[in-house]
């Protein structure tokens, strides 16, 4: 789609106009980044090494968006989507296409999501990683994927019917993920999560 690089070229110039780079300071952050600039693109770019009739796709953009914030994890789901293409290599349409729909847009979604719950919510521990790592990247991704598919960059030769259960499932899967993730981060590095608060969430002074 023509209006895919117009899009993900805002949220990255949005994304580094909040100038990002700053939460580095934050040495805790460099773990979790650094597991997602060597992992990620391992994950994004091996539907490519295999033919599947629905590929299984794990995007993980959500929990980066929990770990770094909006800001940060933009250009990193960037930087991810351009290493998947030098370990599988893929038309540059189809990256920018992988880096909008399942990196960009989900991440945006879940940034959204968090946002409601913190106006609606309680502030509470089982909100975060229940209803906003585990739930939030259930809705996040399967509404992306959805959006994805009605778009037209989806699986034409399968019915619509078909890929909406698939999608489904495969968020669940993701949110699973996720919410098993920060429940331990939170638990054990919640400097890991800048998403994370332990004065909102536990009360604390």
């Amino acid at each position: 789609m023509e209006w895919e690089p117009l899009l993900s070229g805002l949220a990255l110039l949005l994304a580094l106009a909040m100038k990002p780079w700053r939460l580095l300071a934050r040495g805790e952050l460099l773990t979790p980044l650094l597991a997602v600039l060597v992992l990620l693109p391992w994950l994004w770019a091996m539907p490519r090494m295999h033919a599947m009739p629905i590929p299984l796709q794990w995007s993980g953009a959500c929990l980066v968006q929990l770990s770094l914030g909006w800001p940060l994890a933009i250009p990193v789901l960037c930087a991810v989507t351009a290493l998947s293409g030098l370990w599988v290599a893929a038309p540059s349409e189809m990256l920018v296409a992988q880096a909008f729909w399942q990196g960009i847009l989900p991440a945006t979604l879940a940034m959204g999501w968090g946002a409601l719950l913190r106006r609606l919510a309680p502030p509470n521990i089982f909100v975060y990683t229940l209803g906003r790592a585990f739930l939030g990247t259930v809705l996040s991704l399967f509404v992306a994927r959805l959006l994805a598919q009605y778009a037209g960059n989806g699986l034409p030769e399968e019915a619509d019917s078909v890929v909406a259960i698939a999608h489904w499932l495969v968020a669940w899967g993701d949110g699973f993920m996720t919410g098993l993730v920060c429940a331990i981060a939170v638990a054990y590095a919640p400097g890991w999560l800048v998403t994370w608060s332990d004065r909102r969430y536990l009360q604390r002074p």
